[in-house]
């Protein structure tokens, strides 16, 4: 039987391969509440990056003292786990509904980390209203690790305009997905790419001894990029790629590019 899987919200020690894992707040309330948790039970638990099984070692209930519930585990032995697919998504905002589902199943599929885009077509009031929504999204993409039995969490950033993200970004392949291109698909740019780093020694396909981000991947909005983002991708070394005729919708778009760029990446 496949065993609960829990992302631990402290750890001792601190750094390296942690021996002790806690569980607060509302993971350890629903441990111990509905899954009636005793010490003695094994789970797994993801600390610091690291998968273990893991054995309940104290189990404190949320009281009416105003006691938090909280879960304490001694970590076991390590256990085997798939590294995050080394992608970096910039995911400019719009719906919330439709974003929010986006985060989820870029979760599902393995992205490292995920940054909302402040775009020039990002409507105002998504944009004023963004950075209320980051700690609700990273809400969102903690649960969707858990339910996908991933072995990390992807690191969602605060909403950021883009001449600042494309400033620090240092992944060596920079796709942009562009409406205004129409030859180069996204197909062949992960082909080429994919038999250039062969040839000139380095290498896409994730690891788990480098966390190293292989692969941007830059989403617009409802309307697409402006001329003046595109040429600011140009500016910034980044290629224009095409999913093929269709318009697709910017949720659609993310997901399909990043399950086309992680079988390249994984194959």
């Amino acid at each position: 039987m496949t065993r609960r899987r829990w992302i631990a919200d402290s750890w001792s020690p601190q750094s390296g391969h942690p021996s002790r894992a806690v569980l607060t707040g509302e993971q350890a309330d629903h441990l111990t509440r509905v899954l009636r948790a005793q010490p003695g039970q094994l789970f797994d638990v993801v600390a610091n990056g690291f998968l273990h099984c893991a054995e309940v070692t104290s189990v404190r209930t949320a009281g009416s003292s105003g006691e938090d519930a909280e879960v304490i585990f001694t970590l076991r032995e390590e256990l085997e786990a798939d590294a995050a697919l080394p992608i970096h998504l910039l995911l400019a905002v719009f719906k919330y509904d439709h974003f929010e589902w986006v985060i989820e199943k870029a979760t599902e599929l393995g992205v490292a980390r995920i940054t909302p885009i402040l775009a020039r077509r990002t409507e105002k009031h998504f944009a004023l209203a963004s950075a209320k929504r980051a700690e609700r999204w990273r809400r969102i993409a903690l649960e969707s690790s858990k339910q996908s039995r991933r072995s990390d969490v992807p690191e969602i950033s605060d909403p950021t305009p883009l001449p600042a993200v494309l400033d620090h970004e240092a992944a060596p392949l920079r796709i942009l997905l562009s409406e205004t291109e129409q030859s180069l698909s996204l197909v062949s740019a992960m082909s080429l790419v994919s038999h250039s780093s062969h040839s000139d020694g380095w290498d896409l396909k994730p690891s788990l001894d480098d966390q190293s981000i292989s692969l941007a991947l830059a989403i617009g909005p409802e309307g697409g990029w402006t001329p003046e983002e595109i040429s600011l991708f140009t500016t910034h070394a980044w290629t224009p790629v095409t999913l093929g005729p269709r318009i697709l919708r910017a949720e659609t778009a993310a997901i399909a590019a990043i399950a086309i760029a992680a079988s390249h990446l994984i194959s």
